[in-house]
């Protein structure tokens, strides 16, 4: 794999700590920087990366999904499409001859026509939402994954979504908040997670809650504190006694928060952001090109033993 073919994914274990500000400030910084970048929001469920990435001529499709349709005169009740089903997303009950599907449940995989032997099942279109690229130039998109309200699954939007990316370019993956599906299903393609927390209680408590989930993923990580100088320095306490390295902070600033609010960038708006976004991209793209650093980022995710980690100066 190349460097354009490298994903990074912005990821956090609660809504709200600013994993949008960093993921669309890092792609509008390494833009600037003339490297090929695209931007994926996966967060289909509420994406808001396109009020701060702006322009270019825009496409769009509909995500759909194959869900099958029991003929209920054909069907003989034997039970073999809800064996096959891994999702459990058809109900069948032989005695009182009731076989329903489950839409919410189904996949799509299409193991209940493969089992069927009496031609009971066909298949009908589910639209499960919709994807909207922006063409920004130089191998540049902004993507959109937005997953259709009623549905309950927003993971085959977001694979799609991913899929979608342009293989020239370096992909930042703004990720869904938490650490459920949608979470694993965005920083599993990612070859490195930039996790973003905030110094608080409950910033503290969800880090480690997607720290751990990362490390079952056996994903390389790193963090950036927002709002550094809110609450208290436990966040700081807890990163140095893992040898998490910490690539970024943040302030808590009045000015960034009003800028957020306007829907403008701050890597735009204040130089010296772009700055850093920029260092914080080529941090992790050199990383992944030199290999070296990637494998102390490994031991130290892995280990806790991470050596001369000197980042964190509290």
């Amino acid at each position: 794999m190349t460097i354009d073919q490298m994903k990074i994914a912005i990821a956090s274990g609660k809504g709200g700590t600013g994993k949008t500000l960093v993921s669309t400030n890092l792609f509008y910084s390494l833009q600037m920087e003339g490297i090929p970048v695209s931007m994926v929001d996966c967060d289909a469920e509420e994406p808001n990366a396109g009020v701060f990435i702006k322009g270019g001529a825009s496409t769009s499709f509909i995500v759909r999904q194959h869900i099958p349709v029991i003929d209920t005169e054909k069907c003989v009740f034997c039970g073999k499409c809800h064996e096959y089903c891994h999702y459990h997303a058809i109900v069948c009950l032989p005695p009182t001859r009731f076989i329903q599907v489950v839409e919410d449940l189904c996949h799509g995989c299409g193991s209940c026509l493969f089992a069927c032997e009496y031609n009971a099942i066909t298949e009908k279109e589910m639209d499960l939402g919709e994807i909207t690229s922006k063409a920004m130039g130089n191998s540049t998109d902004m993507i959109e994954g937005r997953t259709r309200i009623g549905v309950f699954s927003p993971v085959p939007v977001i694979k799609k979504s991913i899929y979608t990316v342009n293989s020239g370019s370096i992909a930042i993956l703004d990720s869904p908040p938490g650490i459920s599906c949608p979470f694993i299903t965005t920083v599993e393609k990612a070859d490195f997670v930039v996790l973003v927390t905030e110094p608080t209680p409950f910033g503290l408590n969800d880090l480690k809650l997607s720290v751990a989930t990362l490390q079952h993923l056996g994903k390389i990580f790193g963090v950036v504190v927002n709002r550094a100088g809110l609450g208290n320095l436990e966040v700081y306490k807890w990163l140095k006694e893992k040898k998490i390295p910490l690539l970024m902070e943040i302030p808590f600033d009045k000015e960034i928060a009003r800028l957020y609010s306007e829907g403008k960038l701050i890597s735009e708006v204040k130089p010296q952001y772009r700055q850093q976004f920029t260092a914080l991209g080529q941090r992790i793209i050199n990383g992944y090109s030199n290999k070296r650093p990637f494998d102390e980022l490994i031991r130290a995710n892995n280990t806790g033993k991470l050596a001369g980690n000197s980042s964190i100066k509290r």
